[in-house]
């Protein structure tokens, strides 16, 4: 006879029936560090407890009036509760009721010791920093080709301001080569001068999961660098090395790339205003000196109509006529400015390029960059200057390109 099939549902509340009746599991104290430490936007705090092998994933809800403390990263601590089961996604999670603290952790310990050696050398000083382009070419980003960051930042800075060059250092993260990684992906830049600013960048995490950023040689390879280095590490909340070293701190990823390039609109607009300004400046400039000049001459010709001669006559047309040219040679002058600034607002258009010939490739409303987004028998658009064009990819033959 078999027996009868429980659903996930089903199965997940017996479990958890199990672990809230069990004498032990309801009611133990468990020692531990306190590592990737979140408060939640409802109020609920969650947590880690770990030691060198293993590590417990923790809640502690906003309605406990036990726990007293300046919970942190890195703090040692005895927490007293019970294990439960979170039903939605069948994981098992230690409820905290109360918090000793034991003492601090030896990373936490490792990370204060490295900030005030380097603060005392000299490293955060800010006469050190570098200023960040306001409208770089080409930007550096190292980070890890797989993760969240590097996304939200291609994303950014693609709608913000898209004629920009993105060059990519992949690198680890974490573990145990990665801050070499980070060291000599910072080198390369430097070695070769490609890149305007480097954001050096990654995902939230632990305090072990971010601690690369937290290793000596990476801040000495900051400070060295002769490119502004912007620092992206982690969340608002979290703090880095990195983070002080750097020329620039952005709290995330995508706020990196909100402040590495400025929004093309805004530039548009402000070049348009600008113009404005000057046109009417221009005019003004002229419509007084024309003012002037139409006073010196009605009064001279009424004081002294009959007693000036024809040579001074003569020589006050000569001033008039310099006065006038060099008037119109100053608007000829700015105006060629005006038409500079206009060209190279139209040069940083992507209508520019369409206009050359070239043309995007859009699959599923997004620009296709790589042809390794394109399959046979994708549907694509083509966008050409004055036509979109709808085509079925029938062949793809990849070519290698220096």
């Amino acid at each position: 006879m078999k027996l009868k099939a429980l659903s996930v549902s089903e199965i997940n509340s017996y479990i958890k029936r199990i672990l809230v009746n069990d004498p032990i599991l309801y009611n133990l104290r468990i020692k531990g560090e306190i590592s990737n430490l979140k408060v939640h936007s409802n109020g609920n705090i969650y947590l880690s407890l770990k030691d060198k092998n293993s590590k417990i994933n923790c809640v502690v809800f906003k309605n406990n009036k036990l726990i007293n403390i300046d919970l942190r990263e890195g703090l040692n601590v005895v927490a007293a509760g019970y294990i439960s089961l979170y039903e939605r996604d069948g994981s098992y999670q230690f409820h905290i009721n109360s918090i000793d603290i034991e003492g601090i952790g030896d990373l936490y310990i490792e990370f204060v010791k490295l900030k005030d050696k380097l603060e005392k050398e000299g490293l955060f000083d800010k006469r050190y920093k570098k200023e960040i382009p306001i409208m770089p070419k080409n930007i550096g980003v190292i980070t890890s080709p797989t993760g969240a960051a590097i996304k939200d930042i291609i994303n950014v800075i693609s709608r913000r301001y898209p004629k920009v060059n993105i060059k990519i250092y992949p690198v680890l993260v974490q573990g145990n080569k990665s801050a070499d990684n980070i060291v000599k992906a910072i080198d390369f830049f430097n070695k070769f001068n490609n890149v305007d600013v480097i954001i050096l960048s990654r995902g939230g995490g632990s305090i072990e999961e971010l601690y690369s950023f937290n290793e000596e040689i990476v801040a000495r390879s900051i400070f060295k660098s002769k490119i502004p280095i912007i620092s992206a590490v982690g969340h608002e909340t979290d703090f880095t090395i990195s983070d002080f070293v750097a020329d620039f701190r952005a709290p995330t990823p995508s706020a990196a790339a909100e402040i590495v390039v400025p929004s093309y609109v805004d530039v548009k607009y402000k070049l348009e205003s600008v113009k404005n300004r000057m046109d009417k400046s221009f005019k003004n400039i002229i419509d007084t000196n024309r003012f002037k000049i139409e006073n010196i001459k009605n009064g001279i010709e009424f004081t002294f109509s009959n007693f000036i001669k024809k040579d001074k006559r003569e020589k006050l047309n000569l001033i008039f006529e310099d006065i006038n040219k060099s008037l119109v040679n100053k608007l000829k002058f700015k105006r060629e400015q005006l038409n500079n600034l206009g060209k190279n607002l139209h040069n940083l258009s992507p209508l520019s390029v369409m206009s050359r010939g070239y043309a995007l490739v859009e699959k599923d409303n997004k620009i296709v960059k790589t042809p390794e987004k394109l399959n046979v028998g994708d549907s694509i658009k083509i966008l050409l200057k004055k036509a979109d064009i709808n085509c079925k990819i029938e062949n793809i033959k990849l070519r290698e390109v220096d």
